[in-house]
Order: structure tokens, then sequence, then C-alpha cells
């Protein structure tokens, strides 16, 4: 379904642009934004195309704003009850604003917020949770139905002021809710829609509840950006979302990784290998499959389809390609040799 277009610093979300993949990061910003701003380009590496960062107060806004400066992606303020922090950080130049307009106050607070957008060109989401519906929304019997009616309330103040540089989101804990809130809104509205369900959990269900829920709405053209929200990494938030894209028929050109799960048999630990190769894999814009097996059952003949690939047999390596075998090497040696030859495709 296509939706409005909307620019986040020189990234656009909605009117037909890809799906994007975001993130929010975990920790309170501190004044050394070294860490910070070399974790954002691992993030970008692996193809997360923004961050959100909390900002409780001042201080917090100003570090943002003085990492937006420096950061290799555009940043996104997360604002609550303070309309003031909204301002700091649209007049800073930060590129996109999160808010909840039901919990910053008075109407003229949210407008002048809206006002200030405008004059910047700087977006604002629209955050709906169903935890946090209004008191008399809350003991309706659709939730999801409530979840738009939320949306609804929060959408006039920008209509009424003509702000079209919006996006929403409609967020549960619950998948069916989710997914149902958001066909709703999006059978009516044509704002771009922020996928995700709220609170998702560790990373195994989270990943689970996540990857049902997006992938159910993005085969019917629904979501603009999405973030799989888990009790997890920000670089594991950003590969799940991928695979998810990938999964939906949405990914842009990324290696496939094909792995076993290793048994007895194995003579190679396939799990570490992955958990190394993985960031150098997600850095890669190219349509290749790679194929990282514990034993030579699974090697060469299982995976003879790969474009790429590592197995144990005993005390050697084998790297293979299309099946047939390439070179044999140590186990010291055999990140390297691989990356060699991935950086030869």
């Amino acid at each position: 379904m296509k939706t409005h277009k909307v620019k986040i610093g020189n990234l656009p979300i909605g009117g037909g642009a890809p799906v994007a993949v975001q993130t929010m990061w975990k920790d309170p910003l501190t004044r050394n934004l070294q860490p910070v701003i070399d974790q954002l380009s691992r993030l970008k590496q692996v193809g997360c195309a923004f961050v959100r960062f909390a900002v409780p107060n001042e201080d917090a806004a100003n570090l943002l704003i003085e990492l937006s400066q420096k950061s290799p992606l555009p940043l996104v303020a997360d604002i609550h009850y303070d309309y003031r922090l909204a301002l700091q950080c649209i007049h800073g130049g930060i590129d996109k604003i999160r808010i909840n307009p039901g919990n910053i106050g008075a109407r003229w607070k949210v407008e002048e917020v809206i006002r200030a957008a405008a004059d910047t060109l700087v977006p604002i989401r629209v955050g709906v949770n169903s935890g946090s519906l209004p008191k008399e929304l809350r003991q309706e019997p659709d939730i999801s139905r409530a979840m738009v009616t939320a949306a609804e309330r929060e959408m006039d103040a920008f209509q009424q002021l003509n702000y079209e540089s919006i996006v929403f989101s409609l967020k549960a804990s619950d998948i069916n809710t989710t997914v149902h809130a958001n066909e709703l809104f999006a059978e009516k509205y044509p704002y771009p829609l922020h996928l995700g369900v709220t609170e998702a959990g560790p990373l195994i269900p989270g990943v689970v509840k996540s990857s049902v829920a997006m992938v159910k709405l993005l085969e019917k053209g629904i979501g603009d950006t999405l973030r799989v929200s888990l009790s997890d990494t920000p670089v594991n938030e950003v590969i799940t979302g991928q695979e998810i894209l990938g999964a939906a028929g949405m990914g842009i050109n990324r290696p496939a990784i094909i792995s076993c799960p290793r048994c007895g048999r194995a003579t190679f630990d396939t799990h570490s290998f992955v958990e190394k190769l993985a960031p150098v894999l997600y850095g890669l814009e190219k349509n290749i499959t790679v194929a990282i097996m514990g034993c030579v059952v699974n090697g060469p003949g299982e995976a003879r389809h790969a474009d790429l690939g590592i197995t144990g047999a005993g005390k050697e390596i084998i790297l293979f390609k299309n099946g047939e075998i390439l070179r044999k090497v140590k186990e010291a040696e055999a990140f390297e040799a691989f990356v060699e030859e991935l950086e030869k495709l």
C-alpha cells in the first residue's frame, strides 16, 4: 500500500521506498561518545537505516545533538512528557522526533512541537501502544480498534496544522492485536507505518513473535520501516529485521547463510564461526549463499549449491565452492582464509 513519503535526513520512508530497518540504543548517553559512534558504524554495516535514542532530560538532549554531528546514521529523539525536549532536539538538528502526543500535555504544547517540526522539515513519529491507551479506551472489547481510535485522536492536531510529515506506529505485545491494528489503520490512512511488536521479549521468543507479525503485514504491502524490539543487542535487532525482510521477499542483496546445527559428527565449531563471520556477511551487499557446515556429511555434497562454503574433516578445514573443494587449511587459519575467498567473489 503506497503511503506518503517522509525524509529522515536524506533517507526516504514511505512512498514506495524500501522498508528501512531501525533499532534503539539501549543505554544512557555519556560524555564519551566515541564508543557510540563506533557502534553506530557497525550498525550501519549490518544494514541499519537509523537509530532511536531515549531523551529523558536536557543533558541527554545536548549529548544527542552533539552525537548527531558525528553520527554515520540519522538519529531519532524519543521524547515523553516534556515538549521542550522535543523543541530542543528539533532546533538542534536531530533528524526525526518520536512522541506520544497523549503524554506531552496540553494541545498547545503538541502544536508548538508540530510548528517547529514544520519549520525545520523534521518528521515526527506518533507512537500508539496498547499498554498506554487513554483510560476510556482501555476497556474496549477490540483493542486493535481502540488503538486506531487513539491514533486518530493524535492525528487531529497534525491535520489541523496541515502537517503531513508524520509516521505512525501501532504496537502491542500480542501478535494478532498488532497485525489487526495496522491493517485497520492502513485501510484508512496514507501515512507511513513503523512496524513492531512491543516488548517482544528475549532473543528467541522475540524473533518468533516479531517475524510472524511483520511478515503477515509486509506480505500485504503494509509497513515502511520496522524495529524488532528484543531484550538483546541492537545488532541482533537489525540482523533479525533484515532476515524478516528477506523472508517476506523484500530484502536487498545480502548473503544468505545456511549452517548445520552441529552434532556428534562435527569436527568444526560452526556456532562460533557463524557468530564471528555474521557481521562480515551482513556488511556485504551481494546476493550469494554461504554454507557453514560441521562435517563432511553436510559439507560439499549437501551444500553444493552454495557459492562458498566451509566444513571440517578430521583435523583439516575444507573450503569449497559450488560443491568443489577449493583448499584445505588448519583451523587457526580458517577465518582469514574464508574471508579471503569471500572477497574473491
